[in-house]
């Protein structure tokens, strides 16, 4: 028989982890190809479709808690990205820069989430927790993202 609580555990580590390996091939996968002000902004505008999750009780936060939230990420966790993601002409194009840099802030910030997320989990409940990160994520990807449109648009000219 599967021991539930470390059956969970395992899972709450390895999605994140997961989902780390996979941004990082799309990232590397990004690289090859042109960018695109489309390809900049679309992530972002996906994502806020999440919002939804704000219509089940549940997954609501206090204003100030997912202001907080929203703030860390745009203010904190996007900087490390903002410094690491470089545009650059490629010919007619504009193509990412590969940095090593970026996949060891990508696993820094994986990590982070992990460890704050055991902290969090004791605070309040999973929902809330899922809201509360999805807030951050949301403000770091807007942050990031938005950075990187002006610098395609400056590069674009």
């Amino acid at each position: 028989m599967v021991d539930t609580p470390s059956a969970w555990k395992l899972t709450v580590i390895a999605v994140p982890l997961a989902g780390a390996a996979g941004v990082m091939a799309w990232r590397l996968r990004e690289t090859r190809r042109p960018v695109t002000l489309r390809s900049i902004v679309l992530p972002p505008v996906m994502m806020s479709t999440g919002l939804s999750m704000f219509l089940v009780p549940a997954f609501r936060v206090p204003w100030l808690w997912g202001a907080g939230a929203f703030a860390a990420g745009a203010l904190v966790f996007a900087y490390p990205l903002m410094r690491s993601t470089r545009l650059e002409r490629h010919e007619q194009s504009v193509r990412l820069r590969r940095s090593r840099a970026f996949l060891v802030i990508l696993m820094s910030l994986a990590v982070t989430r992990l460890v704050l997320r055991d902290y969090v989990d004791d605070l309040v409940s999973p929902q809330q927790t899922a809201a509360l990160f999805y807030l951050l994520a949301l403000g770091m990807i807007l942050r990031w993202r938005a950075a990187m449109a002006l610098q395609f648009r400056a590069l674009h000219k």
